[in-house]
């Protein structure tokens, strides 16, 4: 077609198909309205329905012979997919064999038209930018300073502890050093984007960027934020402004103009795992925009990931030393026999100094898991005691009695361990609520302050108290905690994952760096090298060794990893289309639910653009083939093939 507007759009679809452009002809009337980024919709032949979609980009001409089917309208004027979140989407998405869409769904929240239209109305003022900007906390010798003015991609390890901010509100140091850099970006005019697991990290960025740069210039994008102000955050993000971004996974994406920064605290955080499709980490994502815009990226965290351990093992990410670091004061302790009266599971080293430091100030306690019953395991071989009806865990109820399934309330009175063929149980741990009962008995005169995923505190003040609080759920302590206990350590490595060491070690170093300096933090009943690496603060030496032992197993992220599931006859078919590239090997398959099949593919990085190729090509077969129903049975169910790249969940 020769002669008149052509878009080129992408249909909003998970279907594996449509993931590429259209061309459709642009009538006289939306001739004025329909411009690259803008929402549409369109025909699509088959069925004769209506889709949505995004107009990626106009051209004069169309390659397609015969008549072009023509745009049906445009849903908004306003252009909010730009070019550089589009050039994103699509390299992230064929990188782990996805639909373009599924990412730009993730990136663009749904449309407020009244909160579009106010924002037409009231353009705003998008505020002053900072002069002279304080050095970075934590970087050496302007190191940090250098490296956003080059674009370099930094990996440092945070400071340990709290710092009071001019407001006198206290935060971690890890959040001062994040806001400070993101504030040297923004005084060269160019955009930061700062992501974080949740919102409690995401509340200690704002506070320390009210206080260090206009208000007007920060941006906030997370789930918790009304339809309307995150719609119209985003908007605000694609004005030609320089911002700071500030949000969770999906943050990544945003919008930014002449982008400076992209900084990520904690990335081995399990909530920075994508669960929707394709599910690419955001470190993922932000490797390939850095590449993209060569802005500087900085990943920050107390436990270094075994992922970022690889980046700087192989120069990909430069080490960045900090400076003026103190180390915590960590004391390993194994269980003791013989335990102080009333103090339950504390050993008696750590309890003196809880009674003692309680006198100053908070103390944090810090346990596996919330709730009162207490989770029971083999007294022999320590294997997690699961019920035989359904799974779930056992433990016993809070008035006493015979063992239960957590779930199903089956009764355990005939348990027998699978591994071990033992028959007895023992508690390994106790919940959050029960662990506050018993420490309000032995310190009767102590204020007890329990925070949990129910009941969330954010911040304490420095009066004198015991906080029992979650792995991940402790709040931020006035002046910092004056001793802290980390309970449960072995029930929480009982954990089954490859990944549940770093897990625990990050737990532990992310509450240890909020006690006060020269606090005491005791590490019950965990040895080795975990315990070593958190007592001499070596995490990422740890993190080192970790990758060597993966590599020799060939495990991730020495390797890369994808996971295929679908009926026995597809994955033999998808795993036979990629056993001809070199590098790959397969395990499996195994039976799931469903009459399904799982395998899992391994792959260097060199050949993971191949991989993602042969995947997709199998994904798109499976999707359009035509399946005749049998007679008297009705329909077939439509085909399914999931694969998943670096699934978390594998091995």
């Amino acid at each position: 077609m020769a002669g008149g507007a052509v878009a080129r759009v992408l249909v909003d679809s998970p279907l594996p198909q449509l993931d590429q452009l259209f061309d459709y002809a642009v009538p006289e009337r939306l001739r004025a309205t329909a411009r690259p980024g803008v929402r549409v919709r369109m025909p699509l032949r088959t069925g004769g329905r209506i889709a949505d979609g995004w107009l990626v980009e106009l051209a004069e001409s169309s390659e397609y012979g015969g008549a072009l089917s023509e745009l049906e309208e445009v849903v908004s004027e306003v252009p909010l997919l730009v070019p550089e979140v589009w050039a994103l989407a699509r390299a992230v998405a064929d990188r782990a064999a996805g639909n373009a869409s599924d990412v730009l769904r993730l990136a663009i929240p749904s449309r407020y038209v009244r909160a579009e239209r106010s924002w037409l109305a009231a353009p705003g003022d998008p505020g002053t930018l900072p002069e002279s900007p304080p050095p970075i906390h934590g970087s050496a010798s302007g190191r940090v300073e250098a490296g956003i003015a080059h674009g370099e991609r930094m990996a440092i390890a945070a400071d340990p502890r709290p710092l009071r901010l001019p407001s006198g509100e206290w935060v971690g140091a890890w959040a001062v050093t994040l806001a400070q850099a993101a504030a040297h970006a923004l005084a060269a005019d160019r955009s930061a984007l700062l992501v974080v697991p949740d919102y409690r990290d995401q509340e200690q960025l704002e506070a320390v960027l009210a206080a260090s740069v206009d208000p007007r210039r920060v941006l906030r994008t997370d789930a918790r934020q009304s339809g309307g102000d995150r719609y119209r955050a985003f908007l605000d993000a694609t004005r030609d402004d320089a911002r700071i971004i500030v949000g969770n996974r999906s943050a990544i994406y945003a919008p930014a103009p002449r982008l400076g920064l992209i900084a990520i605290w904690d990335d081995g955080d399990p909530l920075l795992n994508e669960p929707l499709a394709p599910g690419v980490h955001p470190r993922d994502a932000a490797l390939v925009r850095q590449e993209q815009s060569g802005a500087a990226l900085l990943l920050a965290a107390h436990t270094r990931s075994v992922e970022v351990a690889r980046l700087v093992e192989i120069g990909w990410v430069h080490d960045v030393v900090p400076a003026g670091h103190a180390k915590p004061k960590v004391i390993p302790t194994e269980q003791q026999a013989a335990l102080e009266p009333g103090s339950a599971r504390i050993p008696s080293a750590a309890w003196r100094q809880a009674q003692e430091a309680v006198r100053e100030g908070p103390v944090l306690v810090q346990v596996a898991r919330p709730g009162n019953a207490p989770a029971l395991a083999c007294d022999r071989c320590r294997e997690p005691a699961r019920c035989v009806a359904c799974g779930g865990a056992l433990a016993i109820p809070r008035d006493g009695g015979e063992p239960r399934c957590v779930l199903c309330g089956t009764s355990a009175a005939a348990w027998r361990c699978p591994v071990c063929d033992g028959t007895k149980l023992r508690a390994v741990t106790v919940g959050a609520s029960r662990t506050a009962e018993e420490l309000g008995r032995a310190f009767p005169k102590a204020r007890i302050i329990l925070s949990d995923g129910e009941r969330p505190v954010l911040a304490v003040g420095p009066q004198p108290a015991l906080v029992v609080a979650t792995r991940g759920a402790e709040p931020i302590a006035d002046g910092g905690y004056r001793a802290v206990l980390l309970l449960d350590g072995e029930r929480m490595l009982l954990r089954e994952s490859l990944r549940v060491a770093e897990d625990c070690l990050r737990w532990w170093s992310n509450a240890t760096a909020l006690g006060a300096p020269g606090a005491a933090v005791f590490l019950v009943g965990v040895g080795g090298a975990l315990a070593t690496a958190l007592a001499t603060w070596k995490q990422g030496e740890w993190a080192r060794g970790e990758l060597a032992t993966r590599r020799a197993l060939r495990f991730p992220p020495a390797v890369r990893v994808a996971s295929i599931t679908s009926p026995p006859a597809a994955v033999a078919r998808a795993t036979d289309a990629v056993r001809v590239v070199d590098g790959v090997d397969v395990l499996g398959p195994a039976a799931v639910d469903d009459g399904l099949e799982r395998a899992i593919v391994r792959f260097d990085y060199a050949a993971g653009a191949r991989v993602a190729r042969e995947l997709r090509a199998e994904m798109i077969r499976v999707a359009t083939e035509r399946r005749r129903p049998v007679a008297g049975r009705g329909p077939r169910r439509p085909p399914v093939l999931r694969v998943r790249f670096d699934d978390p969940e594998v091995p």
